[in-house]
């Protein structure tokens, strides 16, 4: 598993209590740029709860405030981040780094990067590797990179919980480690820089969805019966399965052969395990599909159209 805490506002900053130190998900990823701010955070916001992200003088075991600011954070472009039941998941983000002329982004041992997270309840959203930051000036830096997100890391842990779903809000941190070694056993925290800030607008994060549809009997005769029955599913973060979408509204949809604009029949309710049957009178030649207007945990969706001969 990556980077996981349990976290809570305070001051404008993202207080994180507690964290698992990651494995590697894949070649290439950095394994130092997550322990390395795991360590730093578990320092940050240590069992006083004081933010790290304050003008105060840093105490024994803590970094001391780093003179940087975050603005201008936008994650995958405003789109909703709709993950699956598995996989692997690429959210990229941008946003502006302003620092003072203390600051050295260039430094090899400097790393920033922006995160999503639901809740000061709910386990924070990291990337693999810290963003890269292009200075604009001496003091500003515009950063781009990406977010990681593994619905399932391992088959005894996931990522991410169905309980994440929904409106999410996002944060930026960076971290200068000045010279020190978090993996030596002389590592002075107090030497360490730390900054983050949280609260700025994400897109929401859904659970990807399925929908289906299936009309019968092919061919009909005109004026018959036409029974159209379907599934509306979606990702289950919790098991890393699909499962059926219970009470939701559903269009029965049709399109005329020939055409490009589907209409719509009539709406139904999904049953409690997602599944969907109505019927309809045979006109036309054309296709039936059922369509779902998604909800803020689960985005849109329409199934394929099914075609019908009707003769």
């Amino acid at each position: 598993m990556r980077i996981r805490a349990t976290v809570a506002a305070v001051s404008g900053a993202l207080a994180i209590s507690a964290f698992a130190l990651p494995a590697a998900h894949a070649a290439g990823a950095s394994d130092s740029y997550r322990a390395d701010v795991a360590k730093v955070l578990r320092a940050a916001h240590s069992a006083t709860g004081k933010s790290a992200f304050s003008t105060a003088t840093a105490a024994d075991d803590e970094p001391y405030p780093l003179n940087a600011t975050f603005s201008a954070v936008k994650v995958n472009s405003n789109k909703a981040i709709v993950v699956g039941a598995t996989g692997h998941v690429k959210v990229p983000y941008t946003f502006t780094l302003t620092h003072g002329t203390d600051v050295d982004i260039t430094a090899t041992d400097f790393a920033t990067g922006a995160f999503v997270y639901k809740s000061a309840s709910s386990e924070p959203q990291f990337g693999d590797d810290p963003a890269t930051c292009t200075a604009t000036s001496t003091t500003v830096a515009t950063c781009k990179g990406v977010i990681d997100i593994y619905p399932a890391a391992n088959d005894e842990q996931t990522d991410l919980a169905n309980s994440d779903a929904g409106a999410v809000k996002a944060g930026a941190i960076a971290i200068a480690l000045n010279g020190q070694d978090p993996a030596s056993s002389d590592f002075d925290i107090t030497k360490v820089g730390y900054a983050s800030q949280d609260g700025f607008a994400s897109p929401n994060l859904e659970r990807l969805s399925k929908l289906t549809a299936d009309a019968t009997p092919e061919p009909v005769k005109k004026g018959k019966t036409i029974t159209v029955t379907g599934k509306l599913s979606r990702a289950n973060w919790d098991t890393n399965k699909y499962a059926g979408y219970a009470g939701q509204k559903v269009k029965l949809q049709f399109r005329k052969k020939g055409s490009s604009t589907y209409t719509t029949v009539k709406t139904i309710t999904t049953t409690s395990t997602g599944t969907l049957k109505t019927t309809t009178k045979a006109t036309v030649d054309g296709y039936f599909r059922y369509s779902f207007a998604g909800t803020s945990t689960t985005p849109a969706v329409n199934a394929t159209g099914d075609f019908v001969d009707v003769r």
